[in-house]
């Protein structure tokens, strides 16, 4: 038990989009402190989206609940044995795979097809609103290994 409590800190907002999810993304796409660089990625991103679509915000928040899993194993040990036991996600653990899943999914691309990685993370964002791609491929894969799991359930505590 921790001797004080830890309360998380919220990113602001992103003063463009003006949007929770953005501000996010930007966060797990910056690597070494670079935010202005992972600022006009993904910015450029969502640029390129309102070219496909009318409303980047829109396609990236349907991206995402596409992305979404609603359960998910976690392992349990008991007596000896270990028994992935299927659990609900947390809201905020929902948006944490989705973004992440969509994210790696757009680095593990290709670079013979996209020029860039804006390019990459347009195309995996757009593919995960209309429910294809990498990022829905993951869902559906920790998903199915949770429903597989199932009998397994009463062992959550």
């Amino acid at each position: 038990m921790p001797r004080r409590q830890y309360k998380r800190k919220q990113p602001k907002n992103d003063p463009i989009y003006d949007s929770f999810e953005v501000a996010k993304l930007i966060n797990y796409i910056m690597i070494d402190g670079k935010k202005t660089v992972a600022r006009s990625i993904i910015h450029g991103a969502l640029d390129r989206l309102k070219k496909i679509d009318n409303d980047p915000l829109v396609t990236l928040h349907k991206a995402i609940t596409n992305a979404t899993p609603e359960k998910e194993v976690r392992p349990r040990r008991l007596g000896g044995a270990s028994y992935l036991v299927p659990i609900d996600v947390r809201e905020d653990r929902k948006l944490h795979l989705a973004l992440n899943w969509i994210v790696n999914a757009a680095t593990a691309k290709s670079n013979k097809e996209f020029k860039s990685f804006e390019e990459k993370l347009t195309q995996e964002i757009s593919d995960a609103a209309k429910n294809q791609g990498e990022a829905i491929a993951k869902k559906l894969q920790v998903e199915k290994l949770a429903s597989q799991n199932k009998a397994f359930s009463h062992l959550k505590w």
